[in-house]
C-alpha cells in the first residue's frame, strides 16, 4: 500500500509531491529525533509541575530546553522568577515523585521581545 502524501494544516500551502512532512523528517534524523525527544520531555516536565503553580502564574512560566546538566524553567517577568526560585525544592521534589531524574531546574527570565 503506498503512503498517502501528508495533510497540509488548515491554512497552509500543499507539500510539494516527494516532499516529507515534519513528522517524517524528524524521525529520520538522529539529531532531529534527539531534538524532539528533549522537548517533549521537558513539556512532561512542566505538566507534572503545572498542578503546584499558583493559577495566576502558570500563563508566566515555559518550559526551557534540557540538557545533561539540567532542565531550565522560562518565567515571563522578574516577580515569576522570583517566586520560581522560591519554589523550586518543592518543584524539585514533584519532578523526582513523577518519575523524572534528579537533574538540577534552572530559572532564566524570558527577554522581551
Amino acid at each position: 500500500m503506498a503512503s498517502q502524501p501528508p495533510k497540509p494544516s488548515p491554512g497552509s500551502a500543499p507539500l510539494p509531491p516527494g516532499t516529507r512532512g515534519i513528522d517524517q523528517a524528524l524521525a529520520g534524523n538522529q539529531a532531529l529525533g534527539s531534538l524532539m525527544q528533549r522537548m517533549r520531555e521537558s513539556e512532561a516536565r512542566l505538566a507534572a509541575i503545572r498542578p503546584l503553580l499558583p493559577p495566576p502564574m502558570r500563563p508566566h512560566v515555559k518550559a526551557g530546553p534540557i540538557d545533561e546538566d539540567g532542565w531550565t524553567l522560562l518565567a515571563g517577568n522578574p516577580a515569576v522568577s522570583a517566586k520560581l526560585r522560591q519554589m523550586l525544592p518543592t518543584l524539585m521534589n514533584r519532578l523526582q515523585h513523577s518519575g523524572f531524574d534528579a537533574r538540577a531546574v534552572r530559572v532564566k527570565l524570558l527577554s522581551p521581545t
